[in-house]
């Protein structure tokens, strides 16, 4: 009966002894780890000739879709470039000019300023192709809660005006994704240096 007994406390003890190990660490209390995010896997850049009845023609990411737009108003030439595995959209909406450019530009202009509540920062950067009568104006929006990162125009400033611009299909989190904002930034100014007008 006393080794019966005897057993069961050892029982006991050997069950109950990890917890006791456990609680123990460099300072003896719980600490909680940061947040983490997913490592991002981008992919290898190589591009192709976007070419069709579209009166422009320029280069797309190989790991891009070209969509046709089907939200609202449906322009003759509006679609949408989609990075699926980053959920984002690049919207273009293309306008003919007929001495209307002032409008279109203060349009553009507009849209981006809706996003002053949100954002911490907006950089206008002008890019120029004269050889190519592109004339663009590109919108850095920074800021954690800015729902569009970038946006932009592109025009030759008699015939064609071309506006862009970037969402991700996810609550405006930009600090989480910064790395692939700059990556599809990337992609964009390049879309921008190989633009042709028809």
């Amino acid at each position: 009966m006393a080794i019966m007994k005897i057993i069961r406390l050892l029982v006991i003890v050997v069950c109950c002894s990890p917890l006791f190990w456990a609680c123990s660490g460099d300072d003896g209390f719980y600490a909680p780890k940061p947040r983490g995010y997913f490592r991002l896997s981008l992919p290898e850049r190589n591009y192709r000739i976007f070419d069709s009845v579209f009166p422009f023609s320029f280069e797309i990411p190989e790991y891009t879709t070209v969509e046709n737009d089907t939200a609202g108003y449906k322009g003759e030439y509006w679609f949408n470039i989609s990075w699926k595995d980053f959920k984002g959209k690049l919207h273009f909406s293309y306008k003919p000019l007929r001495n209307n450019l002032y409008q279109y530009t203060e349009d553009a202009h507009t849209f981006v300023y809706k996003h002053v509540p949100k954002a911490e920062d907006i950089v206008a950067e002008k890019i120029e192709y004269p050889e190519n009568k592109v004339f663009a104006l590109l919108y850095h929006i920074d800021g954690p809660e800015a729902a569009s990162p970038l946006q932009f125009y592109l025009t030759d400033s008699v015939t064609h005006y071309l506006r862009g611009a970037l969402y991700f299909e996810h609550i405006p989190n930009n600090d989480s994704i910064q790395p692939i904002i700059e990556f599809v930034q990337n992609d964009i100014e390049h879309l921008i240096s190989t633009f042709k007008w028809k």
